[in-house]
């Protein structure tokens, strides 16, 4: 049973990752940015308040992120464990995963951090615009982004590291290269606990 969070920057290839580890240690990834698009599509409560912000561009509030998660980790398929992409993003939702965890007397085994240098981090998101044709995916928007990553989900790695939780991984290089360091780390973190 293993109940994971991975955690980085924009552009640090996260969700790629996520997949990766979720097959390999045979647990589900919750992706948030999924839950808000399945609570859209199926037409819930939470998804019609949701498609508002998410229409504007803006970010989903924590209290209907905290929701649709909370929902989502009460669901059969996670007993074994779970791999939590993209929450919590800044501490309120820390304290608030906590609390639907220590409500059904679990705690988080693992916290992935893909840790990526500034400047490779903005070389991957230029690219990656380019390439999918973002023009509004401009260095100063991916700055600020990047801003924004530093000031409010940084500070949910240093709190789950103070827990002894946290496992760096190099997230530079090539994807095989880093999904073996990944599952390397991460096996061998549980594995000494």
């Amino acid at each position: 049973m293993t109940r994971m969070i991975i955690i980085g920057a924009p552009g640090s290839g996260k969700g790629t990752q996520a997949e990766y580890l979720a097959a390999h240690f045979g647990i589900p990834t919750i992706s948030t940015g999924e839950l808000f698009r399945t609570h859209v599509r199926e037409l819930t409560e939470l998804g019609a308040e949701a498609r508002g912000f998410m229409d504007r561009g803006e970010l989903v509030p924590d209290r209907l992120t905290d929701a649709m998660v909370a929902r989502r980790l009460a669901d059969d398929d996670v007993a074994r464990g779970f791999l939590l992409d993209g929450y919590p993003r800044n501490l309120a939702q820390l304290g608030a995963l906590d609390e639907v965890l220590a409500a059904d007397g679990k705690q988080l085994d693992a916290v992935v951090h893909l840790d990526l240098d500034e400047e490779e981090l903005v070389q991957r998101l230029l690219q990656r615009a380019a390439e999918q044709g973002r023009s509004d995916d401009t260095e100063t928007v991916i700055r600020r982004r990047l801003e924004l990553y530093r000031e409010e989900t940084l500070p949910v790695v240093t709190a789950y590291a103070q827990r002894g939780i946290v496992v760096e991984v190099d997230g530079g290089g090539d994807r095989a290269a880093i999904t073996e360091r990944a599952i390397a780390a991460v096996g061998s973190f549980l594995g000494a606990r």
